[in-house]
């Protein structure tokens, strides 16, 4: 799967992704509506569709929970409702909404979810009492009547131990953030998928992992260097970048970006660090990075471009994966 960048070339790009070889499209919360080019694209038939990811806890699940049938029924019931926390400043600052205890409230917002998609796909009563969010009234009115998919899985993002390992436990899917690393992978994330599955019992067949995985084409990698600058300078990512030694890039970057420099601070991602976190280069190039991040943990990847890729190289890289 590769990225939808907004509403303006959604269907050509969709249709253009699909004549490539990608075998869905994602968007993000980013400049547009994280939904509006997925509606686009579902005319375009033929293409998984998913949020990677839709920012949960401004929304209210009544709302997410009509957003994602609909596509679902738009998609021919090849949607996939990709949810995030993102962190706290974001949450409070940008959207003026709550964020205390983010690992228990989004398992109870996907709680939440699963309640009401029951309540339409099986008619019973709708009854959920949790701590931050109540539902306890659905008539016929208001009750999806069209959709013979059923409702579409839930996957969510995350990156600490804490979410990851929730995330293992209640939801059908892993989306395994962009900013990361074959050793951070292997040491912190699937120790705490790992853990998470044991505790709810469950078979790894049970939950999907999927990786994302930042890419750059050619030989120009300043994007992507301006890219992992602003997601290095993130408090919650430091971990990916202590498992490598590098945990005093952070503050470094924090600083750059507080002070408005965000144009200064692609110049501190080195190489080692580009070519560690980006799969960079040639078709052949990212498609050998991505065989080595994530042999053995998942066959699907979704391709984060720090800017729009050709659409041809976009096709030759999806080649090298599959040669």
């Amino acid at each position: 799967m590769t990225a939808l960048f907004g509403p303006q070339d959604a269907i050509g790009r969709a249709a253009a992704l699909r004549e490539a070889g990608a075998t869905g499209v994602f968007t993000f919360e980013g400049p547009h509506d994280v939904f509006t080019p997925l509606t686009l694209a579902s005319t375009v038939g033929g293409l998984d569709l998913m949020t990677n990811v839709a920012i949960a806890f401004p929304r209210n699940p009544i709302h997410l929970a009509h957003q994602a049938i609909d596509h679902q029924i738009l998609s021919g019931g090849r949607f996939t409702l990709g949810l995030g926390t993102q962190i706290r400043a974001q949450i409070e600052k940008r959207f003026g909404a709550e964020f205390d205890r983010p690992v228990a409230r989004m398992s109870e917002f996907v709680a939440a979810l699963r309640a009401i998609f029951a309540a339409w796909d099986t008619g019973e009563r709708l009854d959920f009492r949790g701590e931050y969010y109540r539902h306890t009234l659905m008539t016929p009115t208001f009750t999806p009547r069209d959709n013979p998919y059923g409702p579409p899985p839930i996957y969510v993002g995350a990156l600490g131990p804490r979410l990851t390992r929730a995330t293992a436990q209640f939801a059908d899917g892993l989306l395994v953030m962009p900013f990361g690393s074959k050793r951070f992978l292997h040491e912190a994330t699937l120790p705490a998928v790992r853990n998470g599955l044991a505790a709810a019992g469950r078979d790894q067949g049970e939950l999907a992992i999927v990786p994302e995985i930042i890419v750059s084409a050619g030989d120009d990698h300043d994007a992507a260097r301006r890219l992992l600058a602003f997601y290095g300078s993130t408090p919650a990512y430091r971990p990916v970048l202590e498992v490598h030694g590098w945990g005093d890039l952070q503050p470094e970057l924090n600083a750059l970006s507080k002070q408005g420099r965000w144009q200064e601070m692609g110049s501190l991602i080195d190489d080692e660090v580009l070519h560690t976190i980006a799969a960079c280069g040639s078709p052949a190039d990212i498609a050998a990075h991505i065989r080595d991040r994530v042999g053995g943990v998942s066959d699907r990847i979704c391709l984060y471009q720090p800017g729009p890729i050709a659409v041809d190289s976009l096709a030759q890289i999806v080649d090298a994966l599959r040669d």
